[in-house]
């Protein structure tokens, strides 16, 4: 939960440039019925800002996951990287559907700590791509 005020303006400006979808597991907001939430790419606890270029949408369980940390450890190299940033980096660069578009695979360390820590591809979470899948609506299409 952000301790800095965040308003109406600010919060609909980010909603639309992340097209109302999480910013790490890309859940469109519609889907899921409930608002997402404003991240800050680097939290305010390590001294992010709450302005334009530090904010992205994110689902709550990414968010909760996320926490106040930026980068994880990728056991593939052993080697400290740093997460995902949405608005900074393309998602495509970092991450792919599987052939099935229920789970997430990671292209890049940064992709596979981010899926890691996150818990991108989380059971609850694949179910309901598998059932998004089946009405058509999932994987997103960008």
């Amino acid at each position: 939960m952000s301790k800095a005020y965040i308003s109406k303006a600010l919060r609909l400006r980010v909603s639309e440039q992340a097209r109302f979808r999480c910013g790490y597991c890309l859940t469109q907001e519609e889907l899921t019925g409930t608002p997402m939430e404003i991240d800050h790419i680097i939290p305010e606890s390590l001294a992010g800002r709450t302005e334009d270029e530090n904010l992205w949408l994110a689902c709550k369980l990414c968010n909760d996951y996320k926490g106040d940390r930026v980068a994880a450890l990728d056991q593939a190299t052993d080697e400290i990287v740093p997460l995902f940033n949405p608005r900074q980096q393309r998602w495509s660069e970092h991450f792919a559907w599987t052939p099935t578009g229920e789970t997430i695979v990671g292209l890049t360390a940064v992709g596979r700590v981010t899926i890691e820590l996150l818990n991108l591809n989380r059971e609850s979470l694949v179910r309901a791509r598998r059932r998004w899948v089946e009405a058509g609506w999932h994987p997103p299409k960008d």
